[in-house]
């Protein structure tokens, strides 16, 4: 799969010319570097201002562009105004030609552009999904049979509407489910000081007044939260957090228990976690138990009412996906 440029701009370039191209035409042609490293290299002094993990993406696109694709492989782009996919054949490895096609995209293939086009709407679900990937370069292998039967017979779409829900269901969930994992993950680099912050944060958008201890012995508590600002109102939450690796067990919930106050209700976060015998306290005791899962569930559910100093430090994005 290779993308006609940020906004689509290249398809009549392309079919005109039969050509395919991709552009970042500063790192200049990448057949005179050795190695994908050496091509880093030349990376990291020209975009020194990007995101190392996008100079990475864009390295490994420009490599696989350029050393990955040969005479005879079969190639697609997607036009955006129409809903359908051109499908065409190599005919020429990369060259590079800042001459041809448009400067910006110096890097390129010739490509055979076959006149059938391959409506999306009667591509199965999962491809849809492979395809909607926003890299530049990518391979689609496990789609390439399905391709050409739609190419040669566009009514071989067998995919029943259920199977189409299904598909789309799933997709869905592994959206969410990767980004939930990398919540997970963010969570996970903060300090244990910045993880107090991020739940006093929580639960003043949940409607609390916040109280964190400071650094030093904290007996046993971390956060106090409190429904008014004099904290006389009930119920009145004290909290521990524990961010590490190992399990919290039930010396550290008890501990949390004997605090003061006393009469308060208890919330322990351990974002590792908790041991058998915790769990058994907790429950005898009515202890409420957060780990890392739950924790990221309830920090989506709340974040938009979270200060903006918490969500400084875990900055994330909303994003919109079909019911």
């Amino acid at each position: 799969m290779i993308r006609a440029g940020d906004n689509n701009e290249l398809l009549p370039v392309w079919e005109k010319e039969g050509i395919a191209s991709i552009g970042w035409p500063s790192l200049g042609n990448p057949k005179e570097y050795r190695s994908v490293d050496d091509l880093k290299k030349k990376a990291d002094e020209v975009f020194e201002e990007k995101n190392p993990r996008s100079r990475s993406s864009w390295v490994n696109q420009v490599w696989r562009f350029s050393h990955k694709i040969g005479q005879g492989d079969r190639v697609i782009t997607y036009s955006k105004e129409k809903r359908e996919y051109m499908i065409g054949t190599v005919s020429e490895d990369h060259f590079y030609d800042k001459t041809v096609g448009d400067f910006h995209y110096p890097n390129h293939i010739r490509v055979n552009w076959e006149d059938n086009r391959i409506a999306r709407d009667i591509l199965p679900q999962g491809a849809k999904n492979s395809l909607g990937s926003t890299l530049t370069v990518f391979r689609v292998d496990e789609w390439g049979e399905t391709f050409e039967q739609l190419l040669n017979n566009p009514a071989a779409s067998s995919q029943s509407d259920s199977d189409e829900e299904t598909a789309e269901e799933d997709a869905i969930k592994d959206i969410m489910g990767i980004a939930l994992g990398m919540i997970e993950d963010k969570i996970d680099h903060l300090d244990p000081w910045e993880m107090q912050k991020l739940i006093a944060g929580l639960l003043v958008a949940m409607g609390y007044y916040a109280e964190e201890s400071g650094k030093g012995p904290d007996g046993g508590i971390d956060v106090l939260a409190y429904k008014d600002a004099f904290g006389f109102q009930k119920p009145i939450i004290k909290t521990q957090v524990k961010h590490r690796k190992d399990k919290a067990g039930s010396k550290e919930v008890q501990q949390l228990l004997g605090a003061h106050p006393m009469d308060a209700n208890c919330l322990f976060i351990s974002t590792g976690g908790f041991s058998s015998s915790a769990l058994k306290v907790a429950n005898q005791y009515s202890v409420k138990l957060i780990n890392l899962e739950q924790l990221v569930k309830l920090i989506v559910e709340w974040y938009e009412n979270m200060p903006h100093e918490t969500k400084a430090l875990l900055p994330l994005k909303k994003m919109y996906v079909p019911e």
